[in-house]
């Protein structure tokens, strides 16, 4: 895959908790297929500087009907729809709440598919985030996705209709409780992170 968020900061925390030494104290480049991938430490807390899109704009409209009947929801409740790919084939679909990407049943997909709604003003979350790709034919749904997210951001706040910056969330429908941090710095590159930790660790003897 040309680029995934979850391996971009898992893998740098993991050479920085075994020593590894950057040449600068707060970021770390990292290369991916996509290039050179800029990582921000702040303690626990990495983020990455969101790639270019190897993909984007206007979706066939036949396109937007089999997305909307993949994931169980009728065509007008898809306010808008892009290309939004950095690696994994992300099609984007932004729908019209939180609510209402909680409630979607997907059903068999040969797409991926990255879908956004905005929570009520003043919730703790900005927008709900579910991501779903088919593997062997079976349509999985992946519980936090950085990829998508980035590209979510690129597309969303390009067309002034997502103002930076903002908490989102992913997983819930499956019970996870994902949290991602979206910003755009001075020069207008966005960034995504979270709270980084270690769950496995160890050695191995040769």
């Amino acid at each position: 895959m040309p680029f995934a968020g979850h391996p971009t900061l898992g893998s740098a925390y993991a050479w920085l908790i075994y020593g590894g030494t950057p040449r600068s104290d707060n970021t770390i480049v990292q290369e991916c297929e996509v290039g050179l991938i800029n990582v921000r430490r702040d303690g626990n807390s990495l983020s990455f500087a969101a790639p270019s899109l190897l993909r984007g704009g206007p979706v066939d409209e036949s396109l937007v009907v089999e997305a909307a009947a993949s994931l169980g929801i009728d065509r007008n409740v898809i306010i808008d729809s892009a290309w939004i790919d950095n690696g994994p084939g992300w099609l984007g679909v932004q729908i019209g709440s939180a609510e209402q990407v909680l409630a979607i049943k997907p059903q068999k997909t040969n797409l991926t598919l990255g879908v956004i709604g905005a929570y009520p003003a003043g919730s703790r979350f900005a927008y709900e985030v579910r991501a779903f790709y088919s593997s062997g034919g079976v349509t999985v749904e992946d519980p936090v996705t950085g990829s998508l997210h980035a590209s979510m951001a690129q597309w969303l706040i390009g067309a002034g209709r997502f103002v930076p910056p903002y908490l989102a969330s992913q997983g819930i429908a499956m019970g996870h409780a994902g949290e991602v941090h979206v910003s755009l710095d001075e020069s207008k590159q966005v960034w995504i992170g979270g709270e980084v930790t270690a769950c496995i660790q160890g050695t191995v003897e040769i």
